[in-house]
């Protein structure tokens, strides 16, 4: 069994936290918290597709294909978003209270980032 007290936790960008749920050479689930006014840099992954779901609060997205313009929306508790490989895509939490959401990676992303700012 794994929950957030007994996964590997890490913190990241301002007052962000990750806990790795799942992390192996092919699969990769992190449960994440981002308080209000945050946001992760602009990027995209060579390799890793994504699926970002929500699980409390908003979660303010961008997204944009590298021959598309950028397409703004926000996920509300209960929605998700696949994102394929090459994908520029941004997260914020514009909102007033944390959001909680899930990131499901195959293959893993952290070693498959490229800034896009």
């Amino acid at each position: 069994m794994i929950d957030k007290q007994t996964a590997q936790h890490y913190s990241w960008g301002d007052g962000c936290d990750g806990w790795h749920l799942v992390k192996t050479p092919t699969l990769s689930v992190i449960q994440e918290r981002m308080p209000p006014g945050t946001s992760e840099v602009r990027h995209y992954h060579l390799k890793a597709n994504q699926f970002f779901y929500v699980l409390r609060g908003i979660l303010s997205f961008e997204v944009a294909s590298p021959k598309d313009y950028a397409k703004e929306f926000d996920l509300d508790a209960g929605q998700g978003i696949e994102i394929i490989a090459g994908e520029i895509h941004q997260v914020r939490n514009r909102s007033a209270s944390d959001v909680e959401f899930l990131v499901v990676s195959n293959p893993p992303s952290h070693a498959d980032r490229v800034s896009a700012e």
